[in-house]
């Protein structure tokens, strides 16, 4: 205790000096940490606006890792978004996402743009990480400073997106990326999240699957909007392809964009520059039309209601929430108290 007294001198009016002691200010020096906090968030932000790669990953980590700095720095950041162009991948698994992601990519550079990739993984039962890194997908673009390469978990969540995900996109669209790829898992009817964070979804189908389209659900046929035949070589193409103009005569879509079917062989290249360009066509469509702003509204209506949810949450919860969390369903699972009057008193505790 006494070390942390200060010293200070006092003259009386007999001449002498006596010494007193003071405790120090703490509210000074936690002013002063919020300062350096401020500082170093307007530094990170900065670093990762200006593309450099290890910032970048730094705030990814930081999201994933739910660290206390991730929103701070995504304030920082989120003026500066809005550019990029967000594209989704999906498909049943064995349909080629990672090679045409690989060579989409690879042809967006072509034309001179920075690209950023979100591979969603599935997640380890072990670690909660992605089963699949980055170190392992698309190594021919790990030298060029124009992409940035990122793997991330689905940590159990539906839809085969890590809430995380679409903060990823925004620190990737402030550092200035103007494509932004993001491949999901493909597990069907679920991926109605990439369709909620992508401005143009790609649903990837492949001949040889067995029966085709009919084993496709009516949610991933719903989705599209563009349907991609990868591994076109194989036999049973062009039945697949008329099949799947048979369904979309069928399924509900917006009459003036009627999803086209683009043939492609990832492995080869080929067809990616056609659908490059449908891409582009649906683009301008939708931004011609007004219904990408009418997209937009919807998607950060929904995404309000998430962030409302998660700190009302917290907040219910409080620093000891997981134990009191535990307690309570603890005592709805004996039938000790029923779930609405649990609510009630997590409300009730934090005031709201």
């Amino acid at each position: 205790m006494h070390a942390e007294l200060a010293c200070i001198g006092v003259v009386t009016r007999h001449g002498r000096t006596k010494l007193r002691t003071r405790a120090p200010q703490p509210t000074r020096g936690r002013y002063n940490r919020r300062l350096d906090m401020a500082d170093s968030i307007a530094k990170w932000a900065m670093q990762v606006r200006a593309g450099d790669t290890r910032a970048i990953s730094r705030a990814i980590t930081a999201i994933e890792n739910s660290d206390a700095r991730a929103e701070d720095l995504l304030r920082e950041l989120f003026p500066f978004t809005g550019r990029a162009y967000l594209i989704g991948i999906t498909g049943a698994p064995g349909t080629g996402k990672s090679t045409l992601v690989d060579k989409l990519a690879a042809h967006y550079r072509g034309q001179g743009k920075t690209v950023g990739i979100i591979a969603v993984d599935p997640t380890s039962p072990y670690t909660g990480g992605a089963v699949l890194g980055d170190r392992i997908r698309m190594q021919g673009h790990a030298t060029d400073s124009g992409i940035f390469i990122r793997s991330m978990a689905t940590r159990g969540f539906f839809g085969g997106l890590a809430r995380a995900t679409a903060d990823a996109a925004l620190v990737l669209d402030s550092a200035g990326k103007q494509i932004v790829l993001i491949e999901t898992v493909g597990v069907g009817q679920d991926e109605i999240d990439v369709v909620r964070l992508a401005e143009c979804t790609l649903v990837l189908v492949v001949p040889g699957l067995g029966d085709d389209v009919q084993n496709m659900k009516a949610g991933l046929m719903e989705v599209a909007d563009i349907f991609v035949l990868n591994k076109a070589e194989r036999e049973g193409a062009d039945r697949l392809e008329q099949q799947l103009h048979a369904m979309l005569e069928l399924a509900p879509h917006d009459a003036a964009w009627k999803p086209p079917v683009v043939r492609t062989t990832a492995t080869e290249g080929k067809g990616v520059g056609a659908l490059a360009e449908a891409i582009g066509k649906f683009r301008e469509h939708r931004e011609h039309s007004g219904e990408q702003r009418a997209k937009n509204l919807e998607y950060w209506k929904q995404r309000l209601v998430l962030l409302l949810e998660t700190q009302l949450l917290t907040r219910a919860l409080g620093n000891d929430g997981q134990r009191a969390l535990e307690s309570l369903a603890s005592e709805v699972a004996e039938r000790k108290k029923n779930p609405y009057t649990a609510v009630r008193e997590l409300l009730s505790r934090a005031g709201l």
